[in-house]
């Protein structure tokens, strides 16, 4: 009992006397108000990983972040992993339990949904709820869309507002005096004449990521059709939503574009550089893609050639065009080496100084409100005239899914949907393959 007491008491001694000495560093060293910003954004250092897809959006924006960040966290050493195939280098770091602290979720070989659902993402729902905008705003009051909901909880914050939609080729139809759809009927009538005046397949896409056009016109037709519980059924695998009435419906459109010779024949073989290559050299009229698509093919694009975008239209007459807003969220990871330093970086990324540059450098919108894009002229043409036209209610209806759909049901899916595509299957098998994978997925 006395050898415990003695060494109870030194320790005591030993640990006033550095705290002694670390008062009087403080007291000489650290005088001033910069010096006090230096001891407290001191207690963010160590080793930082980042992972970031490198795709449409290019990487300036991350490269610009991250130097701010650096400045602000000088102890904090950042290491970047990033590039278009970055999903799926990291996917053993992933799997093995030592991944990087903060990921951004896009890109082919990622999952929002997966991850959440295999337990790889800090649970942010009560930290989310302290941090603040520089102005004072709680930043769940800025976001335009709020973050995804997995049973009332949150494991990760939407960066870019993205939404898919239908491109086309503005002086092509002002050329040919094409009018632009509006309706599902108009669009049939338009890739109709089309066809037959340019010669051409009216429609391509992606058959390597089908998810191209899961995202990009089915969600909307969905959305159309039955609105957030449709679209909330179908993303979560209910019982019968696949094989429900409004699906069958919808599957129905794709099998009249199918039957009609307005989808390309040899879509199947294309990723998505190929297909929006072929758009953008005329190939086809129509391609469905997010806002990335002008920056993505920026250095291929022809001097006559000139964006145009409108939400797909596989809505009925008379019924407002609809869009889905398609989220590209920042995450934690679980089991983030460095979580405190993880924090700091998604917290300083959600700036509007941030957000007003993410326009400028990716012709993308990020997922912030306040933010003036218009007066901006940096800002492309195409991203000012498709955010007038989403917010206004009068052609467009804006639906939410609940969160993203998951890899296990998306690829069967996606599966199914190339062979409706091809005609080798009808819409009714087609809804009656996507329900099985939505059993499967269940189980």
């Amino acid at each position: 009992m006395k050898k415990l007491f003695k060494k109870q008491f030194l320790l005591t001694l030993l640990a006033i006397f550095m705290l002694a000495l670390v008062v009087g560093c403080s007291d000489k060293e650290e005088t001033g108000g910069e010096a006090d910003k230096k001891k407290s954004d001191g207690e963010i250092s160590g080793k930082l990983e980042i992972q970031y897809f490198v795709g449409g959006y290019g990487d300036a924006w991350w490269k610009d972040v991250i130097a701010g960040y650096k400045e602000k966290y000088p102890d904090v050493e950042v290491t970047e992993h990033a590039g278009p195939n970055i999903n799926e280098e990291m996917k053993t770091r992933w799997i093995s339990g030592s991944p990087p602290d903060v990921v951004y979720i896009d890109g082919a070989g990622s999952s929002e949904t997966q991850m959440v659902e295999d337990g790889q993402l800090m649970d942010l729902t009560d930290w989310v709820e302290t941090i603040k905008l520089e102005d004072g705003t709680p930043l769940m009051d800025s976001f335009i869309v709020p973050p995804s909901d997995y049973d009332g909880k949150i494991f990760s914050l939407p960066l870019v507002f993205d939404t898919w939609g239908t491109w086309y080729d503005k002086k092509m139809f002002e050329e040919g005096g094409y009018e632009i759809p509006s309706d599902f009927d108009s669009w049939m009538t338009s890739m109709g004449e089309i066809q037959d005046k340019e010669g051409i397949t009216p429609f391509t896409t992606t058959g390597q990521y089908p998810y191209y056009f899961l995202r990009g016109v089915l969600y909307p037709a969905f959305g159309a059709a039955g609105g957030d519980e449709l679209l909330t059924s179908v993303i979560t695998g209910e019982e019968g939503a696949w094989t429900s009435e409004p699906v069958l419906e919808v599957m129905k459109k794709v099998q009249k574009m199918q039957e009609a010779g307005y989808i390309d024949p040899g879509f199947a073989a294309l990723n998505h550089t190929q297909s929006q290559m072929n758009f953008i050299l005329g190939k086809s009229a129509y391609i469905p893609v997010g806002f990335w698509l002008p920056n993505e093919m920026a250095k291929d694009v022809p001097e006559d050639f000139e964006f145009g975008f409108i939400p797909s239209p596989m809505n009925e007459a008379g019924e407002p065009m609809l869009v889905v807003p398609d989220l590209r969220p920042l995450a934690i990871a679980k089991d983030a080496n460095n979580p405190e330093a993880a924090k700091a970086f998604v917290e300083f990324a959600y700036q509007k100084e941030y957000a007003a540059k993410f326009a400028e450098l990716t012709g993308a919108l990020m997922n912030m409100k306040g933010v003036d894009i218009d007066s901006n002229e940096n800002v492309p043409a195409y991203l000012k005239d498709a955010n007038k036209m989403i917010n206004d209610p009068e052609q467009v209806a804006i639906h939410h899914k609940p969160h993203p759909m998951s890899a296990d049901l998306e690829t069967p899916i996606s599966d199914a949907l190339v062979a409706l595509m091809l005609g080798d299957i009808d819409a009714k098998e087609f809804t009656e393959k996507a329900e099985a994978a939505a059993a499967d997925y269940r189980e």
